[in-house]
């Protein structure tokens, strides 16, 4: 069968990279996004004269494959910049990635040896079973230093015990490191080996982590497709026997296409387009984290030196604190000031969802000042971003519910489901964008790569400086 018309259900990296593959090779494509611009969470907004991004977003892939779509969009635009993060933990603040003696001084002589010794138990007597994130990482490091560097952040992140998150998570992101390897590096040096989530420079455009999509979405008109923004799709059919599928908007009127891509909420996709009940059962039974973005305008230039950092003390509600002064100057556009962002993750059903602008604004304001990050009294002024459904919640035995749901949707063969959202994958951009890569090639060239398997090999696709990934310094 020949394919003409392609839908793309929202305009995220997913859903633009597919569309961009698409539109590439001669197939008209349309993207519905429901908000009033392209990018989900990988986005970038004017605020107080400057650009800043819905969060800590940096671009890094060893897949040359991602590099080539990325580079091809944002040509000579960005620059490679050099990663400094920390942990922030009861006034104390950690390297991060960990390194041993620096975690060790921090904690003090008493509170390390008790880490050690707490290490030593789990390798003579490791937790028999690791289905659980707090076993599997109490195993690696002891269950002492799992509740300083892990339990705080997971549980805030996540909205769950450790107990109740499945080990899965746990070995996407930090397979490769331990308190035995962390030491050995500090001691010997790396070896050129690194921890495979950490990257020590990575890309960012020049116009903010948004400028590629803003790109790729006028090259995809360029081709001849179409963005159609501020449109929400209420629902996608699958083709009856020799039809088409189709999609229903808001207002009401259904349009068929060849082929559907869909990058919403897949909880969204199957409660609407009516999958047997014990599907539904399934789908319902996964769940999806909010997050609240609460910006500030700070006095003064760079009050810290990390692009974020991490927030592990259990006396404050945020996660995570970016600092967009430390990006590229030219997002800050000869502005003085410093923008931040701290980070709250809830469900909907949480009071600080629905809690006013002001007093979330308060509520950052004096948690940043705890910190002691920005001096008290230089906040100017405050905006609030809600964002919901972008975390999925990889609670124990999550997949006993996703794999009846995605073999149902595999079934959908004019159906294609990618992205964070669409998949239910931790993704960052290199693996949304590797998701509407291939999904492209299956519909236009007749591959069939099987898109559910993308990150969840446990071999992420970050790592160390790496000369053969195509990117460099320009």
């Amino acid at each position: 069968m020949t394919i003409k018309t392609v839908a793309i259900v929202g305009g995220g990296p997913a859903g633009l990279t597919a569309a961009y593959q698409l539109a590439l090779k001669g197939i008209q494509v349309k993207v519905f996004e429901a908000s009033d611009n392209v990018g989900g969470m990988a986005r970038t907004i004017p605020l107080w004269g400057q650009m800043v991004d819905y969060g800590s977003h940096r671009f890094f892939s060893n897949d040359p494959r991602v590099n080539r779509v990325w580079l091809d969009v944002i040509g000579k635009d960005y620059s490679m910049v050099n990663r400094l993060s920390r942990i922030y933990y009861r006034k104390t603040f950690f390297d991060y990635p960990l390194k041993a003696f620096n975690a060790l001084k921090g904690l003090g002589m008493l509170e390390a040896t008790y880490c050690v010794l707490s290490y030593l138990k789990a390798k003579v007597l490791p937790e028999k079973d690791e289905s659980t994130f707090e076993a599997w990482v109490s195993n690696r490091f002891g269950y002492r230093l799992f509740t300083i560097f892990f339990k705080s952040y997971s549980e805030k992140l996540w909205g769950i015990s450790c107990k109740e998150l499945d080990a899965e998570f746990a070995a996407q992101r930090i397979k490769k490191l331990s308190l035995f390897e962390a030491i050995k590096s500090a001691v010997f040096g790396s070896g050129g080996s690194k921890h495979k989530t950490l990257v020590d420079e990575f890309a960012y455009p020049h116009l903010g982590t948004g400028a590629v999509y803003e790109k790729m979405s006028k090259k995809i008109c360029l081709l001849g497709g179409e963005i159609a923004l501020n449109t929400p799709v209420e629902s996608v059919h699958p083709a009856p026997e020799g039809g088409d599928p189709c999609l229903r908007l808001h207002d009401g009127t259904s349009q068929s296409f060849d082929h559907i891509i869909s990058s919403m909420p897949i909880t969204t996709l199957v409660e609407r387009m009516g999958a047997p009940d014990d599907v539904l059962a399934h789908a319902q039974a996964l769940i999806f984290r909010n997050t609240i973005l609460v910006f500030l305008q700070v006095e003064g230039e760079s009050p810290f030196p990390d692009q974020w950092i991490y927030v592990h003390s259990p006396d404050l509600s945020t996660g995570r604190i970016t600092n967009f002064r430390n990006w590229v100057p030219t997002i800050n556009q000869g502005r003085k000031d410093t923008i931040i962002c701290l980070e709250y993750w809830c469900y909907e059903d949480d009071d600080v969802w629905t809690r006013g602008q002001e007093a979330l604004i308060e509520m950052a304001t004096q948690e940043a000042y705890k910190t002691s990050l920005i001096p008290v009294g230089s906040v100017k002024a405050g905006k609030v971003v809600r964002v919901p459904k972008c975390y999925p919640v990889y609670s124990t035995g999550y997949r006993e519910h996703l794999e009846p749901v995605e073999q149902y949707l595999a079934k959908q063969q004019k159906i294609s489901v990618i992205g964070r959202y669409g998949a239910f994958k931790y993704n960052n951009q290199d693996h949304s964008i590797l998701m509407g890569l291939l999904a492209a090639e299956n519909i236009a060239d007749g591959k069939n790569h099987n898109l559910w398997e993308i990150n969840t090999d446990y071999e992420y696709q970050e790592s160390g400086k790496n000369p053969v990934t195509g990117l460099s310094k320009g």
